[in-house]
């Protein structure tokens, strides 16, 4: 071999890139839309974003799987009049595959200069939606928290004297009378109680945590619903065993499971004619990182605790402030129950979201791992669970 030959550099082999293999790999769904608005192409992400296969859906329109005056119309007219790329963020797509409109970023545009072929790729804004919501709960929760320092000291005082006025009188009452100052009475100690759940919220001191097994807690909750305000409904346990512990404080987690159980429990009530159910499921979910309040930087938060039941449903006009205070569908809620919770998941560095449709609700709880590196107390192994019914 000569050592012109021998010093010959190899010739680099560009990688055969198989292009449809490249567009399902993609994780946003991406539509290509031709003539008369036809959809020529679709990927995965496509498919299961709109629920209809490849095949089903290169013979639709676009007017066929959006729904009338959906602004990703008005969007694909205007890069086809333009010829230029369009974003837009924020628009709401509805469509009669949806349970509910989804809120989405869209980048369209032109295939190349005079294609009659228009590129649509849809970027759902499910987690951005998430963390907008949890600040708009915490900053709920901090209003309540000055609120009820003021309750709590301009309120309760006086009503004690009320109260104890009222029992004075009560002695030289007749029997007719006494009924009225005994309502005063149970009246002052109604408000008493409400101005004592608001106090929790009037709490800021920082959490004493330690590591907690996540089953150990659900499972203890499970016992006190069935044997108490749950009797009669099923409850289905779907654990991942292999779930390391959570930095928190037991009772809290507690607190705020057995409120969500309970509000599952009173959302299905009576209609169901014992087919009531409440799914309880755990899984890891690597790869969640998000940017919360109170952490210099973006953390990870894996764990994902869903508690589901297949009760009416949330109204529409209630989600976006589920989590507020003082909002319920209860006849005599006080609606402080999710405000709670919304408060226990934040201190604890997570997040609860809240998705529904006709029969079926989901509240989704993320939290974060413990720290390995902090010096912790004994850790008790999770009860290998799965998929057990109660």
């Amino acid at each position: 071999m000569s050592k012109s030959t021998a010093e010959r550099p190899i010739p680099f082999r560009r990688p055969v890139v198989e292009f449809d293999a490249l567009l399902g790999a993609l994780p946003h769904p991406i539509l290509v839309i031709g003539d008369d608005n036809h959809i020529v192409y679709g990927n995965a992400a496509a498919e299961a974003f709109l629920s209809t296969s490849t095949p089903m859906m290169v013979r639709l329109r676009l007017d066929d799987v959006v729904a009338f005056g959906c602004p990703l119309l008005a969007l694909v007219d205007q890069v086809r009049e333009s010829g230029s790329t369009v974003n837009e963020y924020g628009v709401e797509m509805a469509s009669p595959k949806f349970a509910n409109p989804k809120l989405v970023d869209v980048y369209a545009g032109p295939m190349g200069d005079g294609a009659p072929l228009i590129v649509i790729m849809l970027q759902q804004r499910s987690m951005a939606q998430m963390i907008e919501r949890q600040l708009t709960h915490r900053a709920a929760a901090r209003s309540v928290s000055g609120m009820a320092a003021v309750l709590a000291h301009e309120i309760k005082n006086p009503l004690s004297g009320i109260k104890g006025a009222a029992q004075l009188l009560e002695q030289n009452l007749s029997d007719e009378d006494r009924v009225l100052s005994q309502l005063i009475c149970s009246e002052t100690e109604r408000i008493r109680n409400l101005v004592n759940r608001m106090e929790v919220f009037g709490d800021e001191r920082p959490l004493t945590k330690e590591p907690v097994n996540i089953h150990d807690v659900l499972n203890h909750v499970r016992k006190l619903a069935e044997t108490g305000f749950a009797r009669g409904i099923r409850i289905v346990e779907d654990y991942d065993p292999s779930l390391p512990p959570v930095p928190g404080n037991r009772d809290k987690l507690v607190q705020a499971f057995l409120n969500l159980i309970k509000n599952a429990a009173e959302a299905i009530g009576d209609n169901k004619d014992g087919q009531g159910r409440i799914i309880m499921q755990t899984s890891f979910r690597p790869g969640v990182r998000l940017s919360v309040p109170g952490a210099d930087q973006r953390i990870t938060l894996p764990l994902m605790i869903q508690i589901e039941d297949n009760g009416p449903g949330v109204p529409d006009h209630l989600r976006p402030h589920l989590f507020d205070p003082f909002v319920t569908t209860k006849h005599n809620g006080t609606g402080l129950g999710l405000a709670l919770v919304a408060k226990i998941i934040g201190d604890h560095g997570g997040i609860i979201e809240c998705d529904s449709e006709a029969n079926r609700t989901v509240f989704r709880v993320l939290l974060p791992l413990q720290d390995r590196s902090a010096k912790t107390g004994p850790f008790r192994r999770p009860v290998p669970v799965n998929d057990r019914s109660r």
